[in-house]
């Protein structure tokens, strides 16, 4: 493991060249806590050009060279999903702490053999779920907890665009682990996560597959968290809902709309909307990820993001793709350290 130095920037290297790995070449370059100093990728060249943008960053062919030549404090995993729970087991054996893009794994399994790995080898492992990090969320959930809209009592978030999936890695199980769902449903657990607690239960529905996929295109997924709390998601890369909000929050005294372009809540003692926020940063989200990972190695505060709260989002995906499956609600495993929801005759929550 690096050693650090008081006042200098964490050394990180980046494992993957592809489209998200390019939005982190403005957020490293906007903090004063990081350093890219290397890139691999089994596309050599475009480690390279990756490498360049990091202004003096060395660049491998792969992950085991990269490992071989440099000594990082932590790594960025930004490659296909399958390939998660193999990269980051050989980092956190070499007692390097790795920050992974969505979703931390494919499957629970492997997310239990990576958190196995980061505590035997004493380093951080954590999810960049960049939305906690996003200044808009953070606020809706301080209102929230603040008491002004009375009890919580519904999550709505929707991730709808269309988007053309053929011959996109995205699209493909193999790669991916599954479609939309995974994709972009990884972020909404999360964040319904964030706001709602432990989740007990979920249903997901499978919409009609325009784009000829493999893997499902449109899903609606049903949440009823711990403390009974329902909830409701939409993912889609076939339709646009239009909205200009993607989290809507209804209390008994009032609801909260957290928007693209600007956000606000309204009490039901007052006709007025009330604005918080101005609208998603995606570099500030994406920063505060990174940011927080380079304090959490320099002891300086915790992770936001535990390994914990990144298996628990991977355990709802997979138990929501066995709800597809079944076509009925299913149970969050009590793997997770809580006890299973089990639902009643007539549909009730026992």
């Amino acid at each position: 493991m690096t050693a650090l130095t008081t006042g200098r920037k964490v050394p990180l290297a980046l494992v993957g060249a592809g489209r998200i790995a390019q939005s982190y070449v403005d957020v490293i370059a906007a903090s004063s806590c990081v350093e890219v100093v290397a890139v691999a990728d089994v596309d050599e060249a475009a480690a390279a050009r990756l490498a360049r943008r990091f202004g003096e960053a060395r660049s491998f062919a792969s992950h085991g060279a990269l490992l071989d030549a440099v000594e990082p404090a932590g790594v960025i995993i930004a490659t296909p999903p399958a390939t998660h729970g193999d990269l980051a087991l050989e980092f956190l054996a070499r007692g390097v702490h790795v920050l992974c893009e969505k979703p931390l794994a494919v499957d629970v399994k492997t997310a239990q053999a990576m958190i196995q790995a980061a505590d035997q080898a004493g380093v951080l492992l954590t999810m960049a779920a960049k939305f906690r990090f996003a200044e808009d969320v953070t606020r809706a959930r301080h209102i929230l907890h603040s008491g002004i809209l009375g009890d919580l009592m519904l999550f709505e978030n929707a991730f709808t665009s269309r988007v053309d999936m053929s011959g996109r890695w995205n699209a493909d199980p193999r790669i991916a682990g599954g479609g939309v769902l995974i994709d972009n449903g990884t972020h909404s657990v999360d964040i319904a996560r964030f706001f709602l607690g432990p989740i007990g239960e979920v249903m997901a529905v499978e919409g009609k597959r325009t784009q000829q996929l493999e893997v499902e295109d449109t899903v609606r997924v049903f949440l009823r968290s711990l403390d009974d709390v329902i909830g409701s998601i939409d993912l889609s890369w076939s339709m646009d809902k239009s909205l200009d909000h993607y989290i809507a929050i209804f209390g008994t005294e009032g609801e909260i709309r957290v928007g693209w372009k600007g956000s606000s809540f309204r009490q039901v003692s007052s006709p007025e909307w009330v604005s918080f926020g101005n609208g998603y940063d995606k570099v500030g989200a994406m920063g505060g990820a990174v940011e927080n990972f380079c304090r959490a190695i320099r002891g300086d505060e915790p992770l936001l993001i535990t390994a914990e709260d990144a298996l628990a989002s991977v355990a709802v995906i997979e138990q929501a793709y066995a709800s597809l499956a079944a076509d009925h609600w299913v149970p969050v495993p009590s793997a997770l350290g809580q006890a299973p929801r089990k639902r009643a005759r007539g549909g009730s929550a026992a």
